[in-house]
C-alpha cells in the first residue's frame, strides 16, 4: 500500500521573508511600469509644465473680495468683527491693569506669586527680571508685550488643550486631527500673516490669532503624547474600581501626563513669545516692534536690548509654571491673602507717590557697547583667522561642501525619482496610506509650480535638521544622565530658545555674511533647544524599573543607554525630530530675508507687497514640504504594525 506524504509548503526566499523588502518589491514593480509611461509622455527631467495650475487669478480675486466687503459683509461685522473687539477689549484690559499697578505694583505681584510658588529664591529673581526690563528702557514696551502674551497664551493653551484631549482619546481624532496640527505648526508665520491681516485688518487682534495659531500645536501634541503614554497598569487598576471614564480621565491619565503637560505650557510659552517680533509686522507693537526697528536699520545693540526683556519675561513664566505645576510651596494658600494684599499695598503706594511709570532717569543704554563689541567680532573674526579661517570662510565652504551638493543633486533627480524615493522611505517606516500622503504632498508642490524653490528650501532644511539633531541628541543624552549638567543647560536652553528669530539673522549675517549659510546658522540654533529638552524629557521618563534590571544584568552605562534608554523613548525622540523640522523650517523660510532665497523669498515678498497669490502658494507649498517630511520621519508603533 502507498505512502501519502504531505508536500512542504512553498515559502518565500529569505530576502523577501522581511516586510520591508515586500514593500520595496511591490514599489519596484510599480515604478518598472509607472516610470516609462511618465518618461514617454513628460521627458523632462524637471515638474513638467502641463502638470502645474496657475492659482494667480482666483487668489487674486479672493483678496479683491475680502478687501472689497471686509467693512461691510455681515461675516466681517458679525463673526470676525466679535472675535476682533474681544481680543482688543480682553488685552486693552490686561494693559491697563498693568499700567494701573504701576512698575512696582507688577514687579512687587510677580515677585510675590513666585515666593508663594517656589519660595525666596525665584521670588528675587523675577523681580530682578522685571527691574532689568524697566533698567533697559523697555517697561512700557514690556507691558505691551506682557499683556498681549498673556492673552495669546490663555488661548493658546486652551485650544491646544482641547485639541490634544481629543487627540489623546480618540484614534480617530488623532487622525483628523494630525493634518490639522501638521498645517498649523509647518505653515510659517509669514505666510499666514498675510491672510489673516486681509480678514483682521494691522493691529493686534491679528497678531493675537496668529501667535495662537503658532502656539497652540505643541500644547496639543505634547498633551495627546502624555494621554496616550499613561501607564496601562494604573488605567486597569482605576477601571477595575469601577471608575468611569471621566474619572480615569482627571484622577489618573491627566496626573500621569502631568510632566507633558507642563513642557507643552513651557512650549507653548517659549513660541508665542518668539511670535512678538513676528507679530510686530503687523501692528503687536510692544517689544517685538522695538526688535523690528532695530532689524531694520541693523542695529545689533538695540535689538538685544528689546530681546533681553522677551527672554526674561520667558524665564520668569517658565520657572514659575513650572514650580507651580510640582506643587509649590508647602503651604500655598495659607499665604496668598497675606501676598496679595502686600502687592496691593505696594501698588496704591506706588499710585500715591506718582510713581506708576519707570523714572527715565533709571535706565542703562546698552546698544552702543553692544555695536561696538560686534564691530570688532566682524573685523577680527569675518575673515584672516590664521589656521581655521573666518567665519566667512565657514560659510563658503559650508555652503559649497554641503548646501550646494544637496541642493544640485535634488533638482537633478527626475520629478518622479522624487516621488519614488519619498514614496520608499514613507512605506518603510509606516503604511500605504503614509507613502500616499507624503507622495500627494510633494506632488502638490509641483502642480503649484514651485517644484524648483522646493528642492532648494528642501535643501537647507536636511542640511540644518542634520546638524541640529546631531547636536541635540548628544547633548539631550548628556543633560537626561546629569542633573548637574542639565541644571547648568537649562537657562543657556530658555535664552537660545525665547531670543525672537530675527535677533539670530543679525549676528550670523554679521559673522557670516548673506546667503543660505546664514539662515541655516539661525535655523540650527533656534531648533536646538526644543530636540535637546524633548529628548532629556524623553530619557529620564524611561521606566526605572527596566533601568534597574538592566543594571542587575551587569550592563554597562552605554549598553544601558543603546538597548534600554533609546528604544523606550522612541516617541520623545521622535517627536524631537518631528519639532526640530518644524522649527528649522520656519527659520529657514525667514531666512528669506538674508539670501537664502527658495520659498521662503516668495513668502516674505508677498507679504511685504500684500501679493496673496506669491505668498500663499509658497506658504502653501512649505505646509507641503512640511507635511512630507513629518510622514517621512514621525511614524507611529500602530502604523508599523499595520504595515507590516
Amino acid at each position: 500500500m502507498a505512502t501519502l506524504t504531505a508536500t512542504p509548503p512553498r515559502t518565500l526566499p529569505g530576502a523577501l521573508k522581511h516586510p520591508a523588502a515586500r514593500k520595496l518589491l511591490l514599489l519596484a514593480l510599480a515604478a518598472a511600469i509607472l516610470v516609462p509611461l511618465a518618461n514617454a509622455r513628460w521627458t523632462s527631467g524637471s515638474w513638467p509644465g502641463a502638470l502645474t495650475i496657475d492659482l494667480t487669478q482666483p487668489l487674486t480675486d479672493v483678496s479683491d473680495w475680502i478687501i472689497d466687503n471686509r467693512d461691510s459683509h455681515p461675516l466681517f461685522l458679525y463673526f470676525f468683527g466679535h472675535i476682533s473687539n474681544a481680543v482688543v477689549l480682553s488685552v486693552r484690559a490686561v494693559y491697563l491693569t498693568l499700567l494701573t499697578i504701576g512698575w512696582a505694583g507688577v514687579t512687587a505681584l510677580g515677585a510675590l506669586v513666585a515666593w508663594r510658588v517656589a519660595g525666596v529664591k525665584l521670588a528675587l529673581g523675577t523681580a530682578a527680571a522685571f527691574l532689568a526690563c524697566g533698567l533697559l528702557g523697555m517697561w512700557v514696551p514690556t507691558m505691551q508685550t506682557l499683556a498681549l502674551m498673556v492673552v495669546a497664551v490663555l488661548a493658546s493653551v486652551a485650544v491646544g488643550a482641547l485639541l490634544g484631549l481629543a487627540a489623546g482619546l480618540s484614534d480617530r481624532m488623532d487622525r483628523v486631527l494630525r493634518p490639522v496640527l501638521d498645517t498649523m505648526q509647518v505653515l510659517p508665520a509669514f505666510a499666514y500673516l498675510l491672510p489673516v491681516v486681509l480678514v483682521f485688518g494691522i493691529g493686534v487682534p491679528a497678531a493675537v490669532l496668529a501667535t495662537v495659531v503658532y502656539a497652540a500645536p505643541p500644547m496639543a501634541r505634547l498633551t495627546a503624547l502624555g494621554l496616550r503614554g499613561a501607564d496601562q497598569g494604573v488605567l486597569e487598576a482605576v477601571e477595575s474600581l469601577g471608575a468611569t471614564a471621566r474619572q480615569r480621565l482627571l484622577t489618573a491619565r491627566v496626573p500621569l501626563a502631568r510632566k507633558e503637560l507642563l513642557l507643552g505650557l513651557n512650549q507653548t510659552i517659549m513660541m508665542a513669545l518668539s511670535m512678538a517680533v513676528i507679530a510686530s509686522v503687523i501692528g503687536a507693537g510692544g517689544l517685538g516692534d522695538r526688535v523690528y526697528q532695530a532689524l531694520a536699520s541693523v542695529d545689533v545693540g538695540a535689538a538685544l536690548a528689546a530681546g533681553i526683556p522677551i527672554v526674561l519675561l520667558a524665564v520668569v513664566l517658565d520657572r514659575v509654571t513650572a514650580a507651580a505645576g510640582n506643587g509649590g510651596t508647602e503651604h500655598p494658600r495659607a499665604g496668598w491673602p497675606y501676598a496679595l494684599a502686600a502687592a496691593l499695598a505696594v501698588a496704591v503706594a506706588g499710585r500715591l507717590l506718582g510713581r506708576t511709570d519707570w523714572p527715565d532717569s533709571w535706565t542703562l543704554n546698552i546698544a552702543e557697547p553692544v555695536n561696538r563689541a560686534v564691530d570688532w567680532m566682524t573685523a577680527h573674526l569675518y575673515s584672516g583667522v590664521p589656521v581655521v579661517g573666518g567665519t566667512a570662510d565657514w560659510a563658503g565652504h559650508f555652503t559649497t561642501w554641503v548646501l550646494d551638493p544637496v541642493r544640485d543633486g535634488l533638482q537633478w533627480l527626475p520629478w518622479w525619482s522624487v516621488l519614488l524615493v519619498v514614496a520608499a522611505l514613507a512605506w518603510l517606516i509606516g503604511t500605504w496610506r503614509t507613502a500616499l500622503t507624503a507622495v500627494l504632498a510633494m506632488a502638490a508642490i509641483g502642480v503649484l509650480g514651485v517644484w524648483e524653490p522646493a528642492l532648494d528650501t528642501l535643501s537647507q532644511v536636511l542640511a540644518a535638521v542634520a546638524v541640529t539633531l546631531v547636536l541635540g541628541f548628544a547633548t539631550g543624552i548628556a543633560a537626561a544622565r546629569s542633573d548637574r549638567f542639565e541644571r547648568l543647560l537649562r537657562p543657556v536652553l530658555d535664552v537660545f530658545q525665547t531670543m525672537p528669530q530675527f535677533v539670530y539673522l543679525i549676528p550670523v549675517v554679521a559673522l557670516f555674511g548673506v546667503g543660505r549659510a546664514p539662515a541655516v546658522a539661525a535655523a540650527v540654533v533656534y531648533a536646538l533647544p526644543a530636540v535637546v529638552r524633548i529628548t532629556a524629557q524623553g530619557l529620564r521618563q524611561v521606566d526605572p524599573a527596566a533601568m534597574e534590571s538592566a543594571r542587575s544584568l551587569g550592563a554597562t552605562s552605554g549598553q544601558q543607554l543603546r538597548q534600554v534608554q533609546l528604544p523606550l523613548a522612541r516617541p520623545a525622540l521622535l517627536l524631537a525630530l518631528n519639532q526640530g523640522v518644524v522649527l528649522v523650517l520656519a527659520v529657514v523660510i525667514i531666512g528669506g530675508l538674508v539670501g537664502a532665497g527658495a520659498l521662503g523669498y516668495d513668502v516674505v515678498f508677498g507679504l511685504a507687497q500684500g501679493d496673496l497669490a506669491t505668498g500663499l502658494v509658497a506658504g502653501a507649498a512649505i505646509v507641503c514640504l512640511g507635511l512630507m517630511l513629518d510622514r517621512v520621519i514621525q511614524p507611529t508603533g500602530r502604523r508599523a504594525k499595520k504595515g507590516a
